[in-house]
């Protein structure tokens, strides 16, 4: 894939023959969806994607939507509005900014940020507050971008009873003939009929929102040099929804202090003191636009997205390890796990957690 990108992709992007020769092509992150890579040469460097479009079918709503973010963003911080740096797509020499290739695959190129990491999990309070009070400043910047200008760049994504109806099919269907190793773990998902009725009610009440849909602790860049925040990245899958979920799957990334497919599930909780630091930063940055029933949602939501997730592994274990990258056999069963882990901490803490929403 290396001189794939080399000899075909480089030149595409203008960059010279003799630049293109010395470029250091290098896998960048653990996403499960699409093949990132770091690209440096001489004169410049960049970060280079190979959208799945299995997932992303739509890969042309996909840039659109993520040029449409990058370029409200960059408006905002023109007016000193936005105070995060902003990634934003690299044009191909054609003036474009994706490629498709046919069977070689749909590309893109973003900008890199020198001087930046990620962290896979939330070791202290101040971590939990500089992500949160930038994913929160990110919500708030594009509050008031309309959010049917974006379309959706992959439908029913979060849609909860779908995901239900999905593990159910999944269960009839055995197709790996795993069923017997989680029986445990699906009964647990498919008994919170109450959970399933209280979000369908609250979800009515709520006000559209750009959301960025995927905001885990790894798509927040920080500063090497002061640990500050430093960028909101990842924004494929900004499109319209509530903030209960981008809340929800914030803190739901954030609380544990184990990795997502940790099998230490007795080290797996949701640690309260993460849980506090991150709402009060969450809604500090968004409390002139957060409306009450909003703010008393962002509870409902963590629970959601714990189930959801973990129902969505569930889902892809039984499946066959269809649609999430796994690196070892059981690696979907043992992500549910987790999350499921989760998601009883949280119900287990929950008369002292939801006083933070009222």
């Amino acid at each position: 894939m290396v001189e794939f990108i080399r000899q075909t992709i480089l030149p595409l992007y203008g960059i010279a023959a003799s630049d293109v020769t010395s470029a250091t092509i290098a896998p960048l992150g653990n996403g499960h969806i699409n093949q990132t890579y770091l690209v440096k040469w001489p004169a410049g460097q960049m970060v280079l994607q190979q959208i799945n479009t299995t997932v992303f079918t739509k890969p042309d709503v996909l840039i659109d939507n993520a040029a449409k973010v990058s370029h409200h963003l960059i408006q905002k911080s023109t007016l000193g509005e936005y105070q995060l740096d902003v990634i934003s797509p690299v044009v191909l020499k054609d003036g474009s900014l994706s490629v498709n290739l046919g069977d070689k695959g749909y590309w893109r190129a973003i900008s890199y940020l020198a001087n930046s990491h990620t962290i896979e999990v939330v070791t202290n309070q101040d971590e939990a507050k500089m992500a949160a009070s930038a994913f929160g400043h990110f919500a708030h910047a594009l509050s008031d971008l309309d959010a049917n200008s974006l379309q959706d760049v992959i439908p029913n994504f979060l849609n909860l009873p779908l995901r239900i109806q999905q593990l159910k099919q999944a269960v009839a269907d055995d197709k790996s003939q795993r069923l017997a190793d989680c029986q445990q773990w699906v009964g647990l998902v498919l008994s919170q009929q109450a959970l399933f009725a209280e979000l369908a009610k609250v979800e009515q009440q709520l006000p559209l929102r750009i959301c960025h849909n995927d905001t885990k602790i790894n798509n927040m860049l920080f500063d090497k040099r002061d640990m500050s925040s430093m960028a909101v990245i990842d924004i494929d899958t900004c499109m319209k929804g509530y903030l209960m979920y981008d809340f929800g799957d914030m803190v739901r990334a954030f609380c544990s202090p184990e990795e997502e497919d940790s099998t230490a599930l007795d080290k797996v909780i949701a640690r309260p003191e993460i849980i506090k630091a991150a709402t009060q930063a969450y809604t500090e940055q968004l409390s002139a636009i957060l409306t009450p029933l909003e703010k008393r949602s962002l509870w409902l939501g963590i629970k959601v997205m714990a189930l959801m997730l973990g129902s969505r592994f569930l889902t892809d274990h039984l499946n066959g390890d269809v649609y999430f990258g796994i690196h070892r056999e059981g690696h979907n069963l043992e992500r549910a796990a987790n999350q499921l882990t989760i998601y009883n901490s949280l119900v287990a803490q929950e008369a002292q957690l939801v006083t933070l929403f009222e």
